[in-house]
């Protein structure tokens, strides 16, 4: 029975640790967001070289190289334009 009880806890735990991982999801009203050339001069002008915008989750996505060489994935807010989520990517 112990062995039983041990296994749910841990059933729960990890319940509790997906949710976070999960992407975000941006809430804004579509009447607010900018448009997708907001987010890409605002990235270039930081040195981006922005290579794919997308909207997903609510969210605009971006796949580029930051001023510093490093290729990322990076989620932004749409209203706000404010970086939520960056992942580097390897070769």
């Amino acid at each position: 029975m112990h062995a039983f009880r041990s296994k749910i806890f841990m059933a729960s735990l990890i319940g509790l640790v997906i949710p976070a991982a999960a992407s975000p999801r941006c809430k804004a009203p579509l009447e607010n967001w900018q448009p997708r050339e907001a987010l890409e001069e605002k990235l270039r002008n930081e040195g981006w070289n922005v290579r794919r915008i997308k909207t997903d989750d609510g969210c605009y996505k971006v796949e580029g190289l930051r001023a510093d060489g490093v290729r990322v994935k990076a989620t932004f807010e749409p209203d706000t334009l404010t970086l939520i989520r960056e992942k580097t990517r390897d070769d």
